[in-house]
């Protein structure tokens, strides 16, 4: 009878205007939900416009809507500039696949228009980023879980999205990090593929210095000092900054080209993995443990 209750609440919940998709997570959408708002009048804000905010979305839609055709949905992403709420959200009703994207986020401190696109890409991900699957109490969720949104997003959506653009003047107004520079020509061969790395590890640091300020945190994210926390089994739900960081990171580094796609059902395909050999580029143990690891057993077991 509860499972029952649970099911008729979501699907409530999903047909209800506005609704997010019911997750594990708590309806928690790329950030966990927050009280913090920032209209188009907001004082100290960044620099993006409603002019950027719009391009942004466009540039990354026109590469993902014919991706998501093709699998059968319909990608709709609602543009709210006017509201303030600095969040963004997934959800699948039918083939309608929608991303809501609000200028309340876009106009947080820390957000570049790169970690702009980044939270796209993340919200895309759910749709189509592949293994490992939200869990809910009776089935899996349509959505990729958390980490793996947000390597997705390193790892593919936004490589795709920055070839277009992307030049050595560009990235050196970012003042990258002499580690990220050294770490991204140690993965990858062609000067293009070395500066897209750099401007995806500096996307997700913008987007990993939004957590801090989130959870007033006095410890800053970096790229040299990893979480250490171990998992026993996939954590579905957000991780903590620095872990955040890590897969950021991690997907920029992993060299398996955005054109070799995941895979719904088996997170070993078109990304870095430790059970295949690989030791750079693989998605975080502060989240995530590989389906057959040692020790480890099926992620929602």
């Amino acid at each position: 009878m509860l499972l029952k209750k649970l099911a008729v609440g979501c699907l409530s919940l999903a047909l209800a205007q506005n609704a997010i998709t019911c997750t594990i997570d708590g309806n928690e959408g790329f950030l966990p939900e927050n009280n913090l708002w920032l209209s188009p009048t907001s004082k100290g804000i960044n620099t993006i416009d409603e002019a950027t905010f719009n391009k942004v979305i466009d540039e990354v839609t026109e590469i993902y809507a014919p991706i998501i055709e093709q699998m059968g949905g319909n990608l709709v992403v609602e543009r709210k500039w006017d509201d303030g709420t600095v969040n963004a959200y997934a959800q699948q009703i039918g083939t309608t696949w929608k991303v809501s994207m609000f200028g309340g986020l876009a106009r947080h401190e820390t957000i570049t228009a790169d970690g702009f696109a980044l939270v796209v890409c993340h919200e895309i991900g759910h749709h189509i980023g592949g293994a490992p699957k939200k869990k809910s109490w009776w089935s899996t969720s349509w959505a990729s879980n958390e980490g793996q949104a947000d390597y997705f997003a390193t790892t593919k959506c936004l490589r795709k999205h920055f070839r277009n653009d992307t030049t050595p003047e560009m990235i050196a107004k970012m003042e990258v990090p002499q580690l990220v520079v050294d770490e991204c020509a140690e993965q990858f061969t062609s000067e293009m593929d070395r500066l897209i790395c750099q401007r995806g590890a500096m996307a997700g640091m913008s987007t990993a210095k939004l957590f801090q300020h989130l959870r007033r945190s006095d410890v800053e994210p970096k790229f040299d000092t990893k979480d250490a926390n171990v998992v026993s089994k996939t954590d579905h739900n957000h991780p903590a900054t620095q872990c955040r960081l890590d897969t950021y990171y991690a997907g920029a580094l992993c060299d398996i080209s955005d054109m070799v796609d995941v895979d719904q059902e088996d997170e070993s395909i078109g990304v870095c993995y430790e059970n295949s050999g690989d030791t750079v580029g693989v998605r975080p143990k502060c989240w995530f443990k590989a389906a057959n690891a040692s020790g480890g057993g099926w992620p929602w077991m």
